[in-house]
């Protein structure tokens, strides 16, 4: 076998070297512009942001893309039929753990309907903390809302529900209610700060077992009232004091 001489030979692999150089930097370009590319517009129907392992941490959607219930990654219908555009987050392990939303439109009567919705969920369970604002025709709301949660996983509630999706909805509630019962509960709004539909505003403080103990109140005319009650409701201080008292 005869070898090349020693220029042809440094010649030769001088050449393989540059064109070798050259491809990886030309496949290096390439998958740079791959991970960061530019758009100037994009239009779609939906977005999944996942961590390099593949979990969920956010999807972005239309109304007709909307997730479900996202469960050990399989995608679960809304138990409440969530199908409205907007932003679902998700925690380290692709539990939902808030979401934004919203909704409107007007109806062929011209009754407008308008929702919108950020939520904070606790770990494994529903939101705790809610700002949100409603239209209903001429019925306008609009709320921070701040709820306690119990311990038990939400996962266990959308499993079963799938579980027994084919079953009679009648029979499904039964099934739901006992979950919850036998689990001590879903949990309580404790403040709600909010304008309500007879265009009156209110502050809503609830003890622990959901009894409102104070409420802070100005009504649709401006009169302003402080109450104080017990947890059967019962009004046991008013300021300003009722006109029957001040009376006698």
């Amino acid at each position: 076998m005869r070898f090349p001489s020693s220029h042809k030979f440094l010649a030769i692999y001088s050449g393989v070297l540059t064109v070798a150089f050259a491809a990886s930097m030309l496949m290096g370009a390439t998958q740079t512009a791959a991970r960061r590319a530019k758009f100037e517009e994009i239009e779609v129907q939906r977005i999944n942001v996942v961590e390099p392992d593949g979990t969920i941490r956010l999807v972005i959607a239309d109304t007709a893309r909307a997730p479900g219930v996202i469960v050990k990654g399989k995608d679960l219908p809304h138990p409440g039929g969530r199908r409205m555009a907007g932003m679902t987050f998700f925690n380290d392990e692709g539990i939902e753990n808030g979401g934004l939303t919203f909704d409107g439109a007007k109806d062929k009567d011209g009754r407008v309907n308008s929702h919108g919705h950020l939520s904070f969920d606790n770990y494994d369970q529903d939101q705790v903390m809610v700002i949100e604002g409603n239209q209903d025709g001429d019925k306008k709301s609009a709320f921070i809302g701040i709820l306690d949660r119990p311990e038990w996983s939400v996962t266990e509630a959308i499993e079963l529900m799938d579980k027994n999706k084919d079953l009679p909805a009648d029979q499904r509630q039964a099934i739901m209610e006992k979950f919850i019962r036998e689990k001590g509960g879903a949990g309580l709004q404790r403040a709600q700060l909010g304008r309500l539909p007879d265009r009156s505003v209110a502050l809503k403080l609830r003890d622990p077992e959901g009894h409102v103990r104070i409420l802070i109140n100005v009504a649709a005319d401006g009169s302003p009232s402080l109450q104080f009650l017990d947890a059967e409701g019962k009004v046991t201080s008013q300021l300003p004091a009722p006109a029957a008292a001040k009376k006698g």
